[in-house]
């Protein structure tokens, strides 16, 4: 029988939190960009997929980053959640037709998920 030590446990789940993180972040990004590249980002299902999955992403990251459990510095806290902020303006800018900034999230959401280790 094998057993953990409490740090190994608590190490283990970190790290299967930030690949879930990174996965989710590469579902959105790969959302994003396809809605880009169908009819240059005019608003089709694949932009209305792009948009509701990337608000819900970035809702809920916010949702962590806030909590006071978590455990990043308060900096980097205080800097991803006006980063999430901004990308949440940049998609309500999309769905409302007032932008087609896609790659711009797209850039920002790569930069944030590969910072992710």
């Amino acid at each position: 029988m094998y057993q953990f030590s409490y740090a190994e446990i608590m190490e283990e789940g970190v790290a299967v939190s930030k690949d879930r993180e990174r996965q989710v972040l590469d579902r959105s990004i790969a959302l994003l960009k396809a809605a880009m590249a169908s009819d240059g980002g005019n608003y089709g299902k694949e932009a209305v997929e792009a948009i509701y999955f990337t608000r819900r992403v970035w809702i809920r990251f916010i949702e962590d980053l806030g909590n006071p459990e978590n455990q990043l510095d308060d900096e980097l806290r205080a800097n991803l959640i006006s980063i999430a902020i901004w990308i949440l303006k940049e998609i309500e800018k999309i769905r409302k037709r007032e932008s087609t900034n896609f790659q711009g999230i797209i850039d920002i959401t790569t930069i944030i998920k590969d910072g992710i280790k």
